[in-house]
């Protein structure tokens, strides 16, 4: 190559280079709106730290650590908001698996205004308000097949909820609570809302817990109506509870009106300086939850939820409140984050970093 190829190529070489420095040589920095700086830490532990630390170490760390974190920040922000009405969502067999304390703790200081849930939750939380408990099981047997394991439970008459335990004797005792304590008052009135329904059977629990001396704690339906927070439970007749329900009324006058509670439940959205809500789990409590604010002028200023639903299947379970946002069940500018997890899990490590923030 003579000196003049040399010359040539050496010129594209630097020509080439220029474009990506500026005039000094050095690097270009390009206009940048997305990225800022704010470099990625790592979560320390150490013996003794309590849960509130844990998870502000989380706020250093990325994927599902830092929606933790943003998600335990925006849930005690919304309960420290003393403008704001918090409503909670709880689907799922959160009850029999032994977050039942956690809900009726959260409604009895204050933090629940308002708590949809299923009719499953609400009958295993009179199972235990009542004498009942579930226990421990297992989801398989070494020695047997799956199905196996299940027909010798049939056999046992004994119920599974995936490795939760619970014998049938249990819903005996539960209807014979509901045909004594719960229904009779009720037939009284004739047709009534989903809500006076769940508030008689907390009514009910809360009675027969005291004077019976149940060691176990009274539960969430007991604590609601001693708090005078209402429950609703839109799809009631999906459960022992609606089953139960619906036999009693063959032969009673008895009966449930479903659309009575959408009258207190809405004026409560929208009678709310601001509105958080805390779901968990997906289902009809979830949409129940966030469908309030479509009939309201405003909409939710917090939301989290705890799932384990993809958003990618269009389901509302998964669906994002990003989401919900496009409906107008968030405001534009509300904070909003969403844990991707067993909500036996989370729900308890969202409820203690937000009370140690809190208290």
């Amino acid at each position: 190559m003579s000196d003049h190829d040399d010359a040539h190529d050496g010129g594209h070489e630097d020509d080439a280079a220029d474009e990506g420095h500026d005039h000094e040589g050095g690097y270009e920095m390009p206009d940048r709106e997305e990225f800022s700086h704010d470099p990625l830490g790592h979560t320390e532990v150490h013996a003794g730290m309590t849960v509130g630390e844990l998870v502000e170490q989380y706020g250093h760390a990325g994927i599902g650590a830092a929606d933790v974190h943003e998600a335990a920040d925006i849930y005690a922000e919304m309960l420290a908001d003393e403008d704001c009405t918090v409503f909670m969502s709880l689907a799922g067999a959160m009850v029999p698996t032994g977050m039942r304390k956690i809900v009726s703790d959260l409604i009895r200081d204050g933090y629940v205004d308002a708590l949809v849930t299923t009719g499953a939750n609400l009958t295993h939380d009179a199972i235990e308000a009542i004498g009942g408990k579930h226990h421990h099981g297992s989801e398989h047997h070494d020695e047997k097949t799956p199905r196996e394991h299940d027909e010798t439970l049939r056999d046992e008459e004994v119920d599974r909820i995936y490795n939760v335990y619970l014998p049938q004797e249990y819903f005996a005792l539960f209807e014979s609570h509901l045909r004594d304590e719960v229904f009779p008052p009720l037939e009284e009135e004739g047709i009534v809302s989903i809500e006076r329904l769940c508030r008689e059977l907390g009514r009910a629990n809360s009675e027969v817990n005291e004077r019976e001396g149940i060691e176990e704690d009274a539960g969430v339906a007991a604590a609601a109506y001693e708090s005078d927070v209402p429950i609703y439970c839109p799809a009631v007749q999906d459960s022992v509870l609606g089953l139960q329900a619906w036999m009693y009324s063959q032969t009673s006058s008895f009966s449930l009106d479903a659309l009575s509670d959408m009258t207190p439940l809405t004026d409560l959205a929208y009678d709310a300086d601001k509105a958080g809500c805390l779901l968990v789990g997906g289902g009809v409590p979830k949409n129940f939850t966030l469908q309030t604010m479509l009939v309201t002028p405003g909409a939710y200023d917090y939301g989290v939820q705890i799932t384990m639903d993809p958003a990618a299947t269009g389901g509302l379970s998964g669906a994002t409140l990003d989401e919900a946002r496009s409906w107008g069940k968030l405001e534009k500018d509300a904070r909003n984050a969403t844990v991707l997890g067993d909500a036996t899990i989370m729900l308890p490590l969202l409820v203690a970093a937000a009370r140690e923030r809190l208290e």
